[in-house]
């Protein structure tokens, strides 16, 4: 537990200090510049994954941002979006490499949710029959009017963040789906086929050719980025490298 002399010290720092005071005392963060031995089985631009030195079951990943994010909801989305896509393929290698049965993949968002690191991670745990992890959550049964109140709380402020037009659901017949309404088509007039270019053919093929290129390259680009070495991580898994 922090002294009271801490405490007020922590009250009186900017947002921006105090994060850097985390990154000092956060263990990923060392393991990450290198200062901390790990087991490393993956390494890009955006994140590093390690096998968990306390493994639920052997192989167990972590996948951790190279930033320092404490929680879920401050990792910016493109980093998100990133380190998701390796917990794919990190998921997939552990199935083909360890031949495990199946993979449970977590995070842990607060301690009260069992996060012990102030660093976010993503959990990739190979699972297999029988392997005596309990995963299972509770079933309890919830009141109508409890449920309906936390629909319309949550359904306000998630349209509202993501931005997504979602019709609102009826109160009334929950069970029934809405119908769909169908709207007719207006007819458009006939379009008139445009009048052949007199543009020389030889000029015209040139054209098209330049047209094509930006977009290809944009596609090979984009296709680059999302790449993660996928090939890269069953070597890893399997003693190749």
């Amino acid at each position: 537990m922090p002294t009271e002399e801490e405490m007020e010290k922590l009250k009186n720092m900017s947002p921006e200090e105090i994060i850097e005071l985390q990154k000092q005392q956060c263990i990923f963060c060392h393991i990450i510049k290198g200062e901390v031995a790990s087991k490393k089985v993956y390494d890009d631009e955006k994140c590093i994954a390690i096998l968990d030195i306390n493994p639920a079951n052997p192989g167990h990943v972590l996948i951790l941002p190279k930033e320092h994010y404490g929680i879920m909801p401050v990792v910016p989305e493109d980093i998100i979006k990133h380190i998701f896509m390796v917990a794919k393929h990190v998921s997939a290698i552990l199935l083909k490499a360890l031949q495990a049965q199946g993979t449970s993949i977590f995070v842990a968002n607060g301690a009260v949710a069992g996060q012990k690191a102030q660093h976010f991670m993503i959990h990739v745990i190979p699972r297999m029959e029988k392997d005596n992890l309990n995963f299972n959550l509770p079933e309890k049964d919830a009141d109508e009017k409890v449920l309906e109140s936390l629909r319309k709380k949550l359904y306000e402020k998630i349209s509202r963040d993501l931005k997504i037009g979602i019709e609102e659901i009826p109160n009334e017949n929950p069970g029934k789906p809405k119908e769909k309404k169908t709207v007719k088509k207006e007819e458009k007039a006939p379009v008139k086929k445009a009048e052949k270019s007199k543009k020389p053919k030889i000029v015209e093929a040139e054209f098209k050719e330049k047209a094509k290129k930006p977009k290809q390259e944009k596609k090979k680009k984009a296709k680059k980025e999302e790449e993660v070495g996928l090939d890269d991580i069953a070597d890893l898994f399997s003693g190749k490298v």
